[in-house]
C-alpha cells in the first residue's frame, strides 16, 4: 500500500523571510505524477509520490526567497538503495530541463562513469517515452546521452568523472547519482563552484547511499549535511535528508530497517531485507555491505577484517616498566616522510599463561598536523596531548629523532630484531645497524605477510595478545582491508585502505618475528654493547 503525505508540514530549514508557496510545490508535484514509473511491478502506472520523497519535492520546489526563487539550491539526500532514488533522480532532471520555465536549461546527469550516469538518463528517457505530451516535444539523442526539450531549447546531458570539459558549463540543474562513487572531487567542483552563478536559481541534487571512503567529496559532504541537521552549522541553500542508522543501532532490528528505509514494503519487501539480513549474520564478510546499502551506513570498507570488539576485548594493560629487560622484537614502518611513521615493539610470552605484548609508538612532522586533522577528520592532536602520538619538528618526519628514540628504547628493552620494509628505509636501517641493532628486511608480499596476518586474528580471538587499547593502533585496525589470493593467503591490502595501516603492518611484522624466535636466551646484540638485562 502506498503512503501518501497527509499534511505537508514546511522544513526546519526554511529561512526565516523564505515562505512556503503551495502552488510552485502542487506544480513540481503535479508534473513528477504526470510521469509513469519504468520498472518492474510498478511499470507503466503512474509515478505517484510516496510520503517521504513528496516532502523533499515540496520542501524544495516550495520554499522560496522573498524574490521568487528557490531557497535551497543544493539538496543531498543519503538513503539505502531500493528506495526508489534514480525514479525520483531522473523525475527531478525532467523537472529542471521540461518544467521549470527557463530557456536554454542545461541539466547534467554526473556519476562516477557513463555506465552508472547512464542508469537515471534510461529512466528519464523511458518516463519520456511513456509520456505522450514530453514524447512530442523531446528529442532523445541515445548515443550521446542527450535529450533535448524543444519549446525551450533546454538539454539533459549524461557527464561522467571520467569524461568532461573543464569549463563552458552554464547549469540550471545537475543531478549527481551515487556521490559515494566519485573517484575525486574534480567532477563536483567543477559542476558546483561557480558554473550556476549565471542562473538564478541553480540546483544540485544530490542522491547517495552511504559510502566507505571517508576521504571523500561524499563524506564532506554527508559530514556538513549531518552537522545542519544537528545544528552545529548553518546554511540556509543548503538542504539535507539522511536516512540512515546510527553507529550503536542494532543492524538486525526490523524496527531499525523500518526507520532508516521510508520504502519499505513498498519498493522493497520486508522480507527481502530480512534475507539479507540473515545472510550477513552467518557470514561477517556480508556484514559491512547489508550495513552500507541496507541501512546507510558508513562503513569503513567493504569486508572489515578485525572485528573490534574482539580487537577491544584484548585491550590488557600493557605497563612498561613491567616489561623492561624483557626479550621482544621491534616492527618498522616508514610509510612516506610526511605521514605517520610506526614502530610496534611485540613481546613473546613468557609461559602458556602470558600473552604477547604490544607496545606501539607513532610519530607525525609537526607543521602538517593541523592539516590532517581538518583534512582526514582523525584527532591526530588528540591523541598528541593524550601522549599516544608524538610529533617530529618541521613539515617532514625526523628520521634521526626517530633513530635516537628507538636506541633509548634499545636501553630499556632486550630489542633481538627490528624487520622493516624493504623499501625506502635504506639509510636509517645503516645508522640503526651502526646502533648495533639487527635489522632484517621484511617481505610485503603474501608470502611474508599471510602467516602472521592469520596468526593476529588467531591471537585476538584467544585474547592471547594485550595491546592496551592503544587508540592510534585501534584506529588502524579497524582501517584494514584484507587481499586474499588464489591460494587463500592474506595480506593487508594498502590500496584499498583508504586510511592509515601502517602500526597495524609493523604490528604484523614484529608478531612474525617474536613467534618466530619466542624468548630463547641466545646471543643478543646487546652483548657486544655491553648492555644487558637478564
Amino acid at each position: 500500500m502506498l503512503r501518501k503525505l497527509k499534511r505537508y508540514k514546511a522544513t526546519r530549514f526554511k529561512a526565516k523571510d523564505s515562505k512556503y508557496s503551495k502552488a510552485a510545490a502542487d506544480y513540481a508535484v503535479n508534473f513528477i505524477e504526470c510521469l509513469c514509473h519504468t520498472k518492474g511491478t510498478w511499470a507503466g502506472k503512474p509515478f505517484e509520490l510516496i510520503d517521504w520523497q513528496e516532502q523533499i519535492i515540496r520542501d524544495i520546489f516550495g520554499t522560496l526567497k522573498p524574490n521568487g526563487y528557490r531557497q535551497f539550491n543544493t539538496a543531498y539526500i543519503e538513503i539505502p538503495k531500493k528506495q526508489g532514488k534514480s525514479e525520483l533522480a531522473a523525475a527531478v532532471a525532467l523537472l529542471l530541463c521540461c518544467g521549470d520555465n527557463e530557456e536554454r536549461a542545461e541539466v547534467y546527469g554526473c556519476a562516477a562513469d557513463r555506465q552508472q550516469a547512464s542508469i537515471v538518463f534510461e529512466v528519464a528517457a523511458d518516463m519520456v517515452r511513456m509520456c505522450p505530451a514530453l514524447n512530442k516535444r523531446i528529442k532523445i539523442l541515445a548515443s550521446q546521452k542527450r535529450m533535448i526539450f524543444q519549446p525551450t531549447n533546454s538539454f539533459y546531458q549524461v557527464l561522467s568523472a571520467e569524461a568532461y570539459s573543464k569549463h563552458g558549463f552554464n547549469i540550471h540543474g545537475v543531478v549527481f547519482d551515487e556521490l559515494h562513487t566519485q573517484p575525486n572531487r574534480k567532477l563536483f567542483d567543477v559542476m558546483t563552484k561557480g558554473s550556476g552563478d549565471a542562473r538564478m536559481q541553480p540546483l544540485y541534487f544530490l542522491i547517495t547511499t552511504a559510502g566507505t571512503d571517508t576521504n571523500s567529496i561524499c563524506f564532506e559532504t554527508h559530514q556538513k549535511a549531518k552537522d545542519i541537521l544537528e545544528g552545529r552549522k548553518h546554511d540556509s541553500t543548503f538542504y539535507p535528508v539522511i536516512y540512515g542508522a546510527e553507529e550503536t543501532d542494532d543492524w538486525t532490528d526490523p524496527k531499525v530497517w523500518k526507520r532508516v528505509n521510508p520504502s519499505l514494503g513498498i519498493t522493497v519487501g520486508i522480507d527481502k531485507v530480512k534475507t539479507a539480513c540473515e545472510s550477513a549474520r552467518q557470514n561477517p564478510a556480508e556484514e559491512n555491505s547489508f550495513r552500507q546499502l541496507r541501512l546507510n551506513q558508513w562503513v569503513k570498507q567493504s569486508i572489515r577484517w578485525m572485528p573490534m570488539d574482539k580487537w577491544d576485548a584484548c585491550g590488557f594493560k600493557v605497563s612498561e616498566e613491567q616489561l623492561e629487560g624483557r626479550v621482544c622484537y621491534g616492527g618498522l614502518d616508514l610509510s612516506s616522510t610526511t605521514d605517520i611513521t610506526a614502530f610496534v615493539l611485540v613481546f613473546p610470552p613468557l609461559d602458556e599463561d602470558d600473552k604477547y605484548c604490544v607496545l606501539p609508538y607513532f610519530w607525525i612532522p609537526e607543521e602538517s598536523m593541523d592539516l590532517r586533522v581538518m583534512r582526514d577528520h582523525v584527532p591526530y592532536d588528540v591523541w598528541q596531548k593524550q601522549g599516544f602520538l608524538e610529533t617530529t619538528e618541521g613539515n617532514v618526519v625526523h628520521y634521526g629523532y626517530i633513530e635516537k628514540f628507538i636506541e633509548q628504547l634499545g636501553t630499556k628493552f632486550n630489542i633481538r630484531e627490528i624487520a622493516f620494509d624493504r623499501w625506502g628505509a635504506v639509510q636509517m636501517v645503516q645508522n640503526l645497524e651502526g646502533m648495533g641493532f639487527t635489522v632484517v628486511p621484511f617481505g610485503q608480499g603474501f608470502k611474508d605477510m599471510s602467516p602472521p596476518t592469520k596468526e593476529l586474528m588467531k591471537l585476538t580471538l584467544e585474547q592471547k595478545i594485550a595491546h592496551g587499547g592503544h587508540p592510534v593502533l585501534r584506529w588502524m585496525m579497524d582501517n584494514i582491508f584484507i587481499r586474499t589470493d588464489p591460494a587463500g593467503n592474506i595480506k593487508a591490502d594498502k590500496e584499498k585502505s583508504t586510511e592509515k595501516i601502517d602500526g597495524a603492518v609493523a604490528t604484523i611484522m614484529a608478531l612474525d618475528r617474536a613467534i618466530r624466535c619466542g624468548n630463547d636466551n641466545g646471543a643478543s646484540v646487546y652483548d657486544e654493547r655491553g648492555i644487558l638485562f637478564i
